[in-house]
């Protein structure tokens, strides 16, 4: 952990599933930006009680996960800040409140949640967030049109994508920009940012290109578009495509090119494109120009970019199994894919 997330940088949750190493971390005493999520089972054994209040002492957020079966030693229970409840658990899911005398003394966060309903229904119910990607509702034929009328900034960034994918003259791309204000400022500000890496601060689009290339540019276009909804309740999915991005990317990094990770990138940001915009990848990619290995991989679901995206979907769905599968077909420790997806929470929140 000290070595891929830096002390000082944005809180990260823990979901250590092995009880010894869980304990091994909570004695190790982790950066107190570090949260740390311990089941219900360990945090009522009175063994673990000093770690626990040593973590809390450290400035180290603790979240109880699952229901106790008996109370929590007294001197625990002020340590945690949160509790973690399965949607699948909860006993108030029909929108009611508790029964008389019942209270929670903890605030609540609700896991397991996968559909936007279900996110909404939450909060309802008085969590303080939730945890699970709400990126699963259905998708309907033909909405990229109604979706994209009236929104000129959306129609601008597939204009660019195109202009970018025919490699077309600086002064045309500018033009096309100008349309929209706020998506040159976006744009720039995400070129800009610590994640990019860049040493020269870059203050046009003509700028950008000529620093970037098209290729380079084209998977900041591809962010743009994922990223460019309205739509307060699409906020999460647009960071997991985010996330997917460069999660496909760090995967990717120790045996490829430079062509090829961009790709990743692209690959991942545009994987949840088919939910922000109701349509099935069939349709929504005759509309948008991506390479040839980004098609097979989400209309195809085949090709070699497949097994990046079964691992950022294992990861998501939280499976094991599928986590393991998946890691042995990249030929990747389990170890390099949780510094992968660490340096790649790392590179989100640089975006913000």
């Amino acid at each position: 952990m000290g070595g891929v997330w830096p002390a000082d940088g944005a809180r990260v949750s823990l979901n250590v599933t092995s009880e010894s190493l869980l304990q091994e971390l909570m004695d190790a005493q982790p950066a107190a930006n570090v949260m740390v999520e311990i089941p219900a089972f360990m945090a009522v054994d009175p063994a673990n009680s000093a770690a626990i209040a040593a973590l809390h002492r450290n400035g180290n957020t603790l979240l109880l996960k699952g229901r106790p079966l008996q109370e929590l030693p007294r001197e625990v229970l002020p340590c945690f800040k949160y509790s973690i409840i399965d949607l699948a658990d909860e006993r108030r899911v029909d929108g009611s409140q508790p029964p008389p005398g019942v209270t929670r003394n903890i605030t609540h966060v609700q896991a397991g949640v996968r559909t936007i309903a279900e996110m909404e229904q939450a909060f309802a119910r008085g969590a303080h967030a939730v945890l699970g990607w709400p990126i699963d509702d259905v998708i309907a034929s033909g909405a990229l049109k109604s979706k994209t009328a009236g929104q000129p900034d959306m129609q601008v960034m597939l204009e660019l994508i195109r202009l970018v994918d025919a490699e077309a003259p600086i002064d045309k791309l500018e033009a096309t920009l100008k349309r929209d204000p706020s998506l040159a400022f976006k744009l720039m500000r995400y070129i800009n940012s610590p994640a990019f890496g860049l040493r020269v601060e870059i203050s046009s689009f003509g700028h950008a290109l000529m620093m970037l290339g098209y290729k380079r540019l084209k998977r900041w276009l591809a962010l743009l578009l994922a990223t460019g909804s309205k739509d307060p309740n699409l906020r999460p999915v647009m960071f997991a495509a985010v996330r997917r991005g460069l999660l496909a990317e760090e995967l990717g990094r120790a045996g490829s090119d430079e062509e090829m990770r961009n790709e990743l990138f692209i690959c991942g940001v545009f994987s949840l494109l088919d939910r922000m915009f109701q349509q099935p990848f069939a349709e929504l990619l005759a509309n948008i120009p991506v390479p040839a290995r980004v098609h097979q991989a989400l209309v195809e679901e085949s090709g070699p970019f497949q097994p990046y995206m079964a691992m950022v979907r294992a990861i998501e769905n939280e499976s094991l199994y599928d986590f393991r599968e998946a890691a042995d077909a990249l030929m990747m420790s389990v170890s390099e894919v949780n510094r992968a997806q660490l340096r790649a929470l790392t590179a989100a929140g640089q975006l913000e």
